[in-house]
């Protein structure tokens, strides 16, 4: 039994150092206008679609509630 304790101790140790580190990288919060979401403007074209096509932000009049919404990191113990 003690020598599957300290195996499993071992592999678990061997598993933690060799786990690649994440980078740290600097983001910046996305906005509404990062995404290809369709826009509803008065100055862009109307697209005219013959066929099955993927369209990037094509021109519509409405497209539900859109909103952002800053993400909030909760701290431990604190309200």
């Amino acid at each position: 039994m003690w020598a599957w304790i300290i195996l499993y101790v071992a592999m678990t140790l061997i598993s933690a150092l060799l786990t690649p580190k994440p980078k740290v990288v600097n983001a910046k919060p996305g906005t509404i206008g990062d995404k290809d979401m369709p826009i509803a403007s008065q100055s862009s074209p109307i697209p005219v679609v013959f066929g099955t096509v993927w369209l990037t932000q094509p021109n519509v009049v409405w497209w539900g509630n859109l909103f952002v919404t800053a993400i909030r990191r909760k701290t431990s113990g604190k309200k």
